[in-house]
């Protein structure tokens, strides 16, 4: 292991568990002194070379300037383990947005170096994501604490933040109101939705409504639990395609909708070969039909979409003309919310 790597993994368990407030992370990154003398404390600790050597590291961190509204600098980059090109890449893109550097730029950097990302992999995600640049260090610290109490342990949340680091960006609310609404209107148990936001983590992003609506048409339209839902990563596939996908074999009765008892007349394809396959797979294997045949489907099937939603906003106008006409929400279950066409 190289010294970089080992200096990043004794600092990382080092801040995680240190009690001293010297080396607390919220402490590193809120104060300018205290976080540059944590820092070095670790490097120190992690140093296998003698006092001449100790020295020199200390002088050099010292000009790293790992501080808040100091921007950073070529020399500081490939101190932190860049090589050249990648300094360059990543003073690029800390450069490109917002006119100029972000003054948070630096402890964005190490909040990420803190989750245990490697240098290609922090230049990966902030050129996925330069809005990182724009976020306090605390709040990203924040925002990982919150990840991981919703179940994301070490391994997965450096996978979700390196496959979708927007995640990042979203303030705690947001991501807990979807957590609890999988919970809570989809029925999923804590470790399903753990999984959805791991393995969907796009999820948080999407309207909630359409989320729901999702939900609901899988469940009570195609008759698919909420385990083979998780299996089949229903979430990482728009309300759109898992649609059209169902009613094309539907329409070619290859799929039936099971009754109250949950049985069929045929043998339908389980969900994971309807969505987390390729579409000349799912042709082939699954629907046995051309891509032309398909296509054509397509197009009526949006006709027929944009049809329903111009007679729904009709009856919405109509419905809103009636004065004396109240509406229960209390009321309203599941299925009934299914029932509702989809909004866009």
């Amino acid at each position: 292991m190289s010294v970089h790597a080992t200096r990043r993994l004794v600092l990382q368990w080092t801040l995680r568990n240190a009690t001293c407030p010297v080396l607390n992370l919220t402490t590193i990154l809120g104060s300018d002194n205290v976080r540059q003398q944590g820092f070095m404390t670790c490097r120190l600790l992690c140093s296998t070379h003698n006092q001449t050597s100790t020295l020199h590291q200390h002088t050099d961190l010292s000009q790293l300037q790992l501080q808040p509204g100091r921007e950073l600098s070529i020399r500081a980059v490939l101190d932190m383990g860049f090589t050249d090109t990648q300094a360059d890449q990543l003073l690029e893109a800390a450069n490109k947005g917002r006119g100029g550097q972000s003054e948070h730029a630096s402890s964005t950097l190490m909040a990420l170096f803190v989750l245990g990302l490697n240098p290609s992999s922090v230049l990966k995600v902030l050129e996925k994501c330069p809005e990182l640049f724009y976020v306090k260090g605390t709040q990203l610290q924040q925002r990982m604490d919150n990840l991981r109490r919703l179940g994301l342990l070490e391994g997965s949340l450096q996978r979700v933040v390196s496959h979708y680091p927007q995640i990042l960006t979203l303030p705690l609310r947001r991501v807990n109101t979807v957590a609890r609404f999988l919970r809570e209107k989809c029925a999923f148990t804590v470790q399903q939705a753990t999984d959805i936001i791991r393995d969907s983590p796009a999820v948080v992003q999407d309207d909630l409504g359409q989320l729901e609506y999702k939900f609901q048409y899988t469940y009570f339209r195609m008759g698919v639990k909420q385990a083979e839902m998780v299996k089949s990563k229903l979430f990482r596939v728009t309300l759109e395609e898992v649609r059209c996908r169902h009613s094309f074999l539907e329409r070619r009765g290859l799929y039936q909708t099971p009754d109250k008892k949950g049985q069929t007349l045929i043998v339908n394809p389980k969900l994971k070969d309807i969505l987390a396959v390729a579409e000349e797979t799912y042709l082939a294997d699954i629907a046995m039909a051309t891509q032309e045949e398909f296509k054509v489907f397509q197009m009526l099937m949006a006709r027929e979409w944009q049809e329903e939603d111009e007679e729904q906003e009709r009856d919405m106008g109509a419905d809103s003309d009636d004065d004396d006409e109240e509406e229960d929400e209390d009321e309203e279950d599941m299925k009934s919310g299914y029932r509702q066409r989809r909004k866009k």
